[in-house]
């Protein structure tokens, strides 16, 4: 039996009477990579926001491998070893890519800052962030300013800051929207690359980085799982095609 790294307990969750997700039950084991699809407004966003912490839910419980974190703040989430990114590219851009992925380390090797331990693993750092900077294709422009990258390279970016803490979990959010369909291969592969060893959950509206990534997926509409299966069987499910699949 595959142990889970995240279990999703009947979590529901409204916004002033409305709701959002009704009782979702998913269970994501550890080294597998999920995939979230459905329509916009079916709560794939609410999900990952109420498994990083921030938002809670109305009622049903999260534990990662066996612990509760339903309660938790998003920083103690963080350190446990889930990271995410977002629809919308979130970097620092005055910083240079360099400083950008050095920031993100710093949890990694100093759970409480101090300057001292700044200092002292300073060398560290900057060795791991040109490791992680040359593994997402981004050591030739690790000394410009984040601002001032293509918005394909900002992508790149994102995924070096999510990975550079070394999670256990990763949660990606749309992470090849608005890249073309050469961005978007050259995407699927770095994606695997990095993901290697890790449990991935994805988020994405585009099939084709779905089907070739996840091992499962499970299909949320108006906030219920429709049905969650191998990428065959929901190719093959009736009634997800005629609730996503055949809108595309």
């Amino acid at each position: 039996m595959k142990t889970a790294a995240l279990k999703i307990e009947k979590v529901s969750k409204s916004f002033s009477g409305l709701q959002i997700l009704d009782r979702i039950d998913i269970d994501i084991c550890k080294g597998e990579r999920h995939a979230i699809i459905g329509p916009n407004g079916a709560g794939k966003s609410t999900l990952f926001n109420i498994i990083t912490g921030l938002h809670r839910p109305s009622s049903g419980r999260l534990f990662f491998f066996g612990n509760d974190i339903t309660r938790k703040s998003i920083h103690k989430i963080a350190r446990l070893g889930i990271c995410r990114s977002f629809q919308i590219i979130n970097v620092f851009p005055e910083m240079s890519v360099l400083e950008n992925v050095r920031n993100a380390i710093v949890s990694k090797f100093d759970r409480r800052f101090n300057w001292l331990s700044f200092l002292n693993s300073d060398e560290k750092i900057n060795k791991e962030a040109n490791r992680i900077l040359d593994l997402c294709e981004l050591g030739d422009v690790k000394n410009s300013p984040a601002s001032q990258l293509s918005y394909g390279l900002q992508r790149k970016l994102e995924l070096a800051l999510v990975i550079a803490p070394d999670p256990i979990l990763i949660l990606l959010d749309e992470p090849t929207a608005g890249l073309n369909v050469e961005e978007t291969r050259d995407a699927i592969k770095l994606i695997r690359q990095v993901t290697e060893g890790k449990t991935l959950v994805i988020i994405e509206h585009d099939m084709e980085v779905v089907f070739s990534l996840a091992d499962r997926i499970t299909v949320l509409n108006f906030g219920k799982i429709l049905v969650t299966g191998t990428p065959d069987q929901i190719r093959m499910s009736k009634e997800v095609k005629d609730a996503y699949l055949g809108r595309e």
